[in-house]
């Protein structure tokens, strides 16, 4: 059994959606993963990784580092110590693998794969092109083409450790407001309206949110939920999704963190980036938004339309029927 280095510089929601690339992998040889701080959380929860390790990349994220010629010497040497026998570099459609390449051969790493539209020179062994598809679905098309496949029994979705504290308070809806990118959710006027309808219709609403987004949860929750931003862990915020019914949340990585524990998720889905790519994984799902607004496929951090219409038109009385929708077809 050898190492295989699985790298993905992301944030949390992405390194979930690794998930079944790093168990398929794992289930022939031993993984560690690198990943960046805003992706650790996860990472440290996905079945069939042996490690992690966490460096600051200065080329992804919404706030990168800037660059550090000691950290970089850093992780070199902290990879050439080890006995790693291949690395698979794990990007989204629209970054480039070969700057991590690049610190793989440098820290003597004999084979790299990774997908890449750019020419790579020396710095891969296996340049794979992309394939279409849902982010999962492009992960596991480069490891196949390594030779790892999922295990039998194993169908592919998302999954994360099962040691999770116990949560039994009643039946309830989770709605998780904030999103790391602004485009991606609704605003909180919006929500604080779906929460009410969501209230109105009988549910037990529980809002959560980082401790940063406090005044947002505040807002959203009102006196019509319960606030619970800032009042949990990544362990807990997982737990808590696990237990309710249904979680309503936007483009972002408590969507994928419910996937992962199997909960239905009603979507609000900005078309700034695809849904076929990054919806809600191989769970109950309703993705509601306006897939062809004038925003579509623009990666837009902040919406570029006023009002922001594809989320903020999506009606609270839609919302409610969607949950209604995935309560019902979980029960039958």
């Amino acid at each position: 059994m050898r190492t295989v280095l699985i790298i993905r510089m992301d944030n949390d929601g992405d390194v979930l959606l690794a998930g079944p690339a790093v168990r398929a992998v794992a289930a022939t040889d031993r993984v560690v993963l690198l990943v960046a701080p805003s992706g650790e959380q996860a990472a440290r929860l996905l079945p069939g990784v042996r490690d992690v390790y966490v460096w600051p990349c200065p080329w992804t994220g919404f706030d990168p580092p800037q660059v550090d010629r000691r950290s970089v010497n850093t992780l070199i040497d902290a990879l050439a110590i080890q006995h790693i026998g291949a690395a698979i570099v794990l990007t989204s459609y629209h970054q480039s693998p070969l700057p991590m390449a690049l610190i793989l051969r440098m820290a003597g790493i004999k084979f790299v794969a990774a997908d890449s539209e750019d020419y790579p020179g020396s710095l891969l062994d296996l340049r794979h092109r992309a394939a279409c598809g849902h982010e999962v679905e492009r992960s596991l098309a480069l490891v196949r083409a390594l030779g790892y496949n999922l295990p039998n029994g194993d169908d592919g979705r998302l999954m994360i450790k099962d040691a999770l504290p116990a949560v039994d308070d009643g039946p309830f809806i989770v709605v998780h407001p904030s999103a790391s990118v602004p485009a991606r959710t609704a605003s909180a006027d919006h929500w604080t309206a779906m929460v009410k309808a969501l209230a109105a219709d009988g549910n037990r609403v529980v809002v959560t949110g980082s401790a940063a987004e406090r005044d947002l949860t505040a807002k959203v929750a009102g006196s019509n939920a319960v606030d619970l931003g800032g009042r949990t862990s990544y362990r807990q915020l997982a737990a808590l999704l696990r237990a309710a019914r249904v979680v309503v949340v936007g483009n972002t990585g408590p969507a994928h963190l419910a996937a992962a524990v199997g909960t239905p998720v009603v979507s609000l889905f900005s078309p700034v980036v695809p849904a076929d790519q990054w919806a809600p994984w191989r769970v109950p799902s309703v993705v509601l938004g306006d897939q062809q607004a004038p925003c579509r496929a623009s990666r837009a951090r902040v919406c570029p339309i006023p009002g922001h219409p594809c989320l903020d038109d999506v009606a609270p009385e839609e919302v409610v029927t969607a949950t209604r929708t995935l309560i019902e077809e979980v029960a039958a």
